[in-house]
């Protein structure tokens, strides 16, 4: 029996700067899904995936000028982060097992014309995603993040990796503050630290970085190379805004902007930040959403 833990309610009392209701999607009669649901219920959906170790809350700054500009922004917390349920081994947890939880989601709320919008895990996930169901999708948002199909690892993510599966200390809150330019608040730092009130919560944190498919005998690879191969066809609006200042995806967009025909004459841009650009510049990674959507919505 897999064991399925839930964080209370009350670690995520007097969020800062987050005031969203929340919602819920039962996957299965035991594992719950959390996600954000703001803005016009019949507005094209604006999908933004949050990675690795972080939840929705990252998004915070960005869905609030994104559903007042007429859209509909929908965040969930992947299962295992934020108000999500929390299966207890690390063993529960792979890439394809999470494409399928959001997948089951995705098709429960009938999604289409959606706009992705993601970053780091968030990229992996959602980029398999769009390729599986491509007739849901109508542009992609891509930053800080990639599609990695067995070709290595730079010594930056190798260091993060080996420290995620081993180190006894995880303190998620100060791990999100090294990927982020800006000086986090104590009140930002304990609302990541706030869906893991504990060790055992914290599996699939401390498993996401292994399970990357940097390694050409990994499992997923066969997977992403069937992504890749609907994006080298892929011709709908496809927008790179990568930041200045991340060591451990810098350069990957560019296979992104010579491969996928989408992305041909798009208004690529480049933010200015860390890893986590949402808090480093989410104002304007939130106009550059708004502008891909308008481009054919008005």
């Amino acid at each position: 029996m897999v064991q399925i833990l839930r964080t209370p309610e009350a670690c995520f009392s007097n969020l800062k700067d987050y005031p969203f209701a929340p919602h819920y999607h039962q996957i299965t009669p035991e594992l719950r899904l959390h996600y954000v649901d703001e803005g016009q219920r019949d507005a094209p959906p604006v999908l933004m995936l949050h990675g690795e170790p972080t939840w929705s809350y990252l998004y915070r700054h960005m869905i609030g000028p994104v559903a007042a500009s007429g859209l509909r922004v929908l965040a969930p917390d992947l299962i295992g982060f934020g108000k999500s349920d929390k299966p207890a081994a690390r063993s529960d947890y792979s890439y394809a097992g999470q494409v399928a939880w959001l997948r089951h989601w995705i098709e429960a709320l009938d999604l289409r014309d959606i706009t992705l919008v993601c970053q780091d895990w968030g990229s992996l996930f959602g980029l398999r995603l769009a390729a599986e169901m491509p007739e849901r999708f109508a542009r992609i948002v891509l930053s800080n993040g990639g599609l990695p199909a067995g070709t290595g690892m730079s010594p930056m993510f190798r260091i993060w990796r080996a420290f995620s599966r081993i180190s006894p200390w995880f303190p998620i809150g100060r791990i999100v503050q090294g990927g982020t330019r800006r000086k986090l608040s104590r009140e930002e730092i304990a609302a990541y630290d706030a869906p893991f009130p504990s060790a055992e919560y914290t599996a699939a944190a401390r498993i996401y970085p292994s399970l990357v498919p940097v390694e050409p005998d990994n499992v997923a690879v066969p997977d992403q190379l069937r992504a890749w191969q609907v994006y080298d066809g892929w011709t709908k609006p496809f927008l790179c805004c990568y930041s200045d200042g991340d060591p451990i995806t810098r350069g990957l967009d560019a296979e992104f902007k010579r491969r996928v025909p989408g992305a041909q004459g798009q208004p690529h841009a480049t933010l200015r930040g860390g890893h986590f650009i949402q808090e480093d510049d989410g104002a304007a990674f939130a106009r550059l959403v708004v502008q891909a959507c308008r481009q054919t919505v008005s």
